[in-house]
């Protein structure tokens, strides 16, 4: 029986070969999205799961109360490992110190590379799980040793083994390989951990922080946790709370640091916290994906059932004959599931396909790296689910729709579908659009906002800017190097500073000023600069002057910006004083407003200061006159002249502001393709709905013609109908698209408004499309022979 049931099927799908395509074709293309959208979604789900430890791992953050406001930071005193250790022993199996992953010079023999890599705590590799290819847990014993990733053991010894072997660790410190690990997958947090040195030789090659007055006084350090196996992360996350507080010197207690565990598994889905609540992260573009997904399948199921039922009559005859001849109901009802498992079964078949095709592409479009995964029972099941809901959804109305006929009224010729059998399709239709209107409306917003983030004014000038890490030996040698790069004509300027021009490095408190409560707790991004760093960034002063060499007391001054003026409320701010850890700083300059941290939150107040120390990068504008390549190969020599040993690696800075973009950039494409998807599925949909009107009527099309209507009449009367369905479904898309971006804009302080041209050229665009489609079959039909129409079956 089933086998009779599959082969009419066949028999079915190949005599009617348009429609049979667009419903193989329509369900790939939604079951292809669906396939895609799950692997997504599941390498998300999955992030950071490759630690053994996953559900007993967590990060020790902190809740300060800054400028008037609660913020959430990760950067903790570099003690706090430590006192926690010591006041809860039991509740924890692991509490480690960790420096910030940064890039490092190793070299080995004449070969030097760049990589980052962390400094931690005895215990990392058995807290992280580390997969040990040479070596054990206890690899990190020696403070002078360094255990490798695969990639950067290969990168330096290739085959060899290298146990034991000897790198020089930014040309000042020898450190002995003494074990490799397997990389860390891409869905980690410490993808980036390519190699990790000791916590005792961070220790002893930064000998300040161990001479700091208050060693609770700086946060510039991580801290990892593994709580012990019976113990209940929320319980123990509340014990831990007052660890610093209760630490602090009485006089610094009025930004109430209260420090808490953020689990491992929280971390990528939710990262957001506003306000010291944690009020979510990706988890929504989870929902939001997982929802489209959904909706793009349901999309092309809608496809299947309209089309299906829309031939309900082309196949009456046949279900008054089965009937006539026995047939039960539920036969009936089994052979057109059996019709619907077929085209389901192709498409995931074809779907696969397509998946294998456009997988690098998604990947590239969504920072993955995503794969089949042929061998995981749950990708199996998966799709065996998608077919059954597929096949169910599709199938259903279709086949009991069918069934349902009365045989003595189909063989008498007296079966008509009814007024109201059009209006399920219709409802379908207009479900189809809406979901493809929303869509296009929220890819449109979405746009909009990347680009009104993009066009704000970021208070210099990022183009032709580079800038390298600097060390103890550049430091000595940056004025020979600046005289040696200007004088070749490669750069205008260059200055080094404690953070780049697109980010924010150090922030500092202990700020005091005329009329400033006591009780007021402050937090500035506090950025120490060399001479020139203005003639950098071409930043623009509105009021004073910049850092000079021609006022030696500009080693006490500051120069803010116009939001640090309007936060202290100084009226005439330059000449003004600022103290600073007890130090007078005269305020010699106000710069206008620069976009260093999100192009979407509101400008920080900001100071600089000069410094005459060793800073972390050297900013280099380029001359324009000079081609970037030459002019990057021209630093990198002069570089080399004067520092051999170190690996030479340089970012442009207008690059690296673009990557804020990244995030809602990848979404706004993705939503795109979807969109883009969406619409083509519905259009498949209605081209082979107005295929179908076009030949129910096409005896009334060749009476029409012959009594004298035109091909602008018949057009008209074809179109109408779907024109109408699509209008509905833009009353309804509307205001639900509208609600949803509202809120979604909600999440950012610096937003675009929803303009009401965004509806009207998402509703222009559907019409348009629609009539785009019917209209190749209405003028088709319309331009037809009428004596060919009206001639006898």
């Amino acid at each position: 029986m089933l086998l009779n049931y599959i082969k009419v099927a066949w028999r079915n799908l190949a005599k009617s070969k348009g429609y049979s395509l667009i419903n193989i074709g329509g369900l790939a293309i939604g079951m292809a999205v669906a396939i895609l959208i799950g692997l997504w979604i599941w390498d998300e789900l999955s992030f950071d799961k490759y630690h053994s430890n996953y559900d007993k791992l967590a990060r020790v953050m902190q809740h300060q109360t800054f400028n008037g406001k609660v913020g959430t930071q990760f950067a903790n005193p570099a003690v706090t490992a430590q006192e926690i250790r010591n006041k809860y022993p039991n509740d924890f199996k692991w509490v480690l110190q960790s420096s910030w992953n940064f890039q490092h010079t190793l070299a080995v023999g004449q070969k030097k590379l760049l990589k980052e890599g962390s400094f931690f705590e005895p215990g990392v590799i058995e807290m992280l799980g580390l997969q040990m290819l040479r070596g054990d847990k206890q690899a990190l014993k020696d403070p002078y040793s360094i255990v490798l990733s695969r990639s950067v053991a290969t990168a330096f010894f290739g085959d060899n083994n290298p146990m034991g072997k000897t790198m020089r660790l930014d040309n000042k410190t020898d450190v002995k390989v003494t074990g490799v690990y397997e990389d860390l997958p891409h869905n980690t947090s410490f993808r980036e951990l390519k190699y990790i040195l000791t916590w005792d030789l961070y220790l002893s090659s930064n000998p300040w922080i161990q001479k700091m007055e208050n060693p609770w006084g700086s946060n510039f350090t991580q801290t990892f946790a593994q709580v012990a196996d019976n113990a209940d992360m929320e319980k123990v996350s509340k014990k831990i709370h007052d660890v610093k507080l209760n630490a602090l010197p009485a006089n610094d207690r009025n930004y109430k640091p209260v420090m808490f565990l953020h689990p491992m598994k929280k971390w990528h889905l939710y990262a957001d916290f506003k306000e010291g609540i944690n009020t979510g992260g990706r988890i929504e573009y989870l929902w939001l994906f997982g929802i489209i997904g959904v909706f793009v399948l349901l999309l092309a199921c809608i496809n299947f059932m309209n089309l299906s039922t829309a031939r309900s009559e082309k196949r009456a005859r046949e279900v008054g004959v089965r009937k006539a001849i026995g047939s039960a109901r539920s036969q009936l009802i089994g052979q057109f599931f059996s019709e619907s498992f077929v085209v389901v079964i192709l498409a995931l078949v074809l779907s696969i396909l397509l998946v294998i095709l456009f997988l690098p592409y998604f990947n590239q479009l969504s920072d993955k790296k995503l794969a089949v995964l042929w061998t995981n029972p749950y990708f199996w099941l998966l799709n065996l689910a998608v077919c059954l809901f597929t096949g169910l959804i599709a199938g259903s109305y279709p086949a009991l729709y069918l069934s349902s006929f009365q045989p003595v009224k189909v063989l008498k010729g007296t079966f008509r579908a009814g007024r109201f059998a059009s209006i399920p399709r219709k409802v379908l239709v207009v479900l189809q659009f809406s979901v493809s209107v929303i869509l296009v409306i929220g890819t449109i917003v979405v746009y909009r906002q990347i680009q009104h983030a993009k066009n704000r004014p970021i208070g210099y000038n990022k183009d032709s800017m580079v800038y390298v890490s600097t060390n103890d030996i550049i430091h000595t040698k940056f004025e020979a190097i600046r005289h040696d790069l200007k004088a070749n004509g490669t750069i205008v300027e260059m200055a080094e500073s404690g953070s780049p021009a697109t980010e924010v490095w150090n922030s500092n408190g202990g700020f005091d000023w005329e009329g400033k409560d006591p009780n007021f707790s402050v937090d500035f991004p506090n950025n120490a600069v060399s001479y020139d760093f203005g003639k950098v960034l071409n930043w623009q002063i509105k009021e004073g002057r910049d850092f000079s060499r021609d006022f030696a007391s500009d080693s006490a001054a500051f120069i803010l910006n116009e939001s640090a003026v309007k936060f202290i409320g100084f009226e005439n701010p330059v000449g003004k004083t600022l103290i600073w850890e007890d130090k007078p700083y005269t305020i010699i300059g106000i710069v206008k407003d620069m976009l260093v941290e999100s192009p979407y939150a509101p400008i920080r107040a900001s100071l600089w200061h000069m410094t005459k120390d060793a800073e972390n990068v050297i900013t280099l504008r380029i001359n324009p006159k000079k081609s970037a390549s030459a002019a990057v190969a021209s630093i990198e020599k002069t570089f080399a002249q004067y520092d051999p040993s170190t690996a030479f690696e340089f970012r442009f800075v207008d690059d690296q502001f673009n990557r804020k973009f990244g995030e809602e950039e990848r979404i706004g494409k993705l939503a795109t393709c979807f969109a883009v998807l969406a619409i083509l599925i519905s259009c498949l949909g209605l081209f082979g709905l107005a295929s179908f009107v076009a030949e129910q009527r096409t005896k009334e099309i060749g009476v029409r013609k012959v009594l004298g209507a035109s091909v602008a009449n018949l057009w008209q009367m074809l179109s109408r109908d779907f024109v109408l369905l699509v209008v509905i479904a833009c009353i309804l898309a509307v205001p639900i698209a509208w609600y949803g971006m509202f809120h979604w804009l909600q999440k950012y302080d610096y937003r675009t408004p929803i303009s009401w041209w965004v509806f009207g050229a998402a509703v222009f665009g559907a019409l348009f499309i629609t009539l785009l489609t019917v209209s190749f079959q209405a003028v088709k039909a319309a331009r037809a022979n009428p004596i060919k129409s009206l001639r006898t079956e």
